[in-house]
């Protein structure tokens, strides 16, 4: 089975088995990128500092972007652009990347440090989603964008034949802007701070509308943190607003 050394080859960490998952994607991925988008902070960071994914994963989450984006917008050519955004919210959020990576086995792949591993981080949302980003990021840049794309489509085709009808909560950003622009509550502000190290950082994320404080966040990522409390203050709204000074 193919066997593929971690980045900088590392002695003191486990090989990864690149075979299956290498099958899964239906694309062949440069072994050494695909390695570096399997190898979480937390791993890298036990490991002396090796490189991480996250280069990759900024470049995977471009391309997935513009994929999705360019068959949507092709293939429902009377949907408004409010409507399109929804809909590729729901084919791009980290739930729905999680649910495909899922299948691909990449949990039990992706190199994770002991504490995350420790603490269930082979099937964390935020984890899979960001890894399979990453993949993306490393087969755009072994293949170029025309295979990317079809992997990238194969693996979404479920999400996207149901990406018309799939809810707007998924996209809790956009919903709360619109909801607040019917409010005439104005643009929600969104205030974001971190703690702990890079290699475990923690966002916290406060949203506010008219000078109110309506929602709360956390995340392993700043977009992740955000999504959380625009989701809370959007199912605020429901509540009376306090009156605005």
């Amino acid at each position: 089975m193919t066997k593929a050394s971690t980045p900088r080859g590392d002695r003191s960490a486990p090989q990864v088995s690149l075979e299956a998952l290498i099958e899964s994607l239906g694309e062949q991925v440069d072994p050494e990128l695909l390695v570096l988008a399997l190898t979480h902070r937390s791993f890298a960071h036990e490991a002396g500092g090796l490189p991480t994914n996250e280069r990759l994963e900024f470049l995977g989450d471009s391309v997935l972007g513009i994929i999705v984006t360019e068959y949507l917008f092709a293939q429902h050519p009377d949907v408004p652009e409010g409507d399109l955004a929804k809909m590729r919210a729901a084919c791009v959020s980290q739930r729905a990347l999680a649910s495909v990576a899922r299948p691909l086995g990449l949990g039990a792949s992706v190199l994770l440090g002991r504490g995350e591993s420790n603490s269930g981080g082979s099937d964390k949302d935020s984890i899979l989603s960001d890894t399979l980003e990453a993949i993306i990021g490393a087969t755009f840049l072994s293949v170029g964008l025309e295979r990317t794309r079809t992997m990238v489509l194969n693996l979404l085709k479920v999400l996207l034949k149901s990406a018309a009808s799939a809810g707007a909560g998924l996209d809790w950003k956009t919903s709360l802007q619109e909801r607040s622009a019917e409010l005439g509550l104005g643009v929600p502000l969104y205030h974001v701070e971190h703690t702990g190290p890079d290699h475990a950082r923690i966002f916290t994320a406060t949203v506010t509308l008219g000078g109110t404080e309506r929602g709360h966040g956390t995340g392993s990522a700043k977009k992740h943190a955000e999504q959380e409390a625009a989701e809370m203050a959007f199912l605020s709204l429901a509540d009376p607003l306090p009156a605005l000074s």
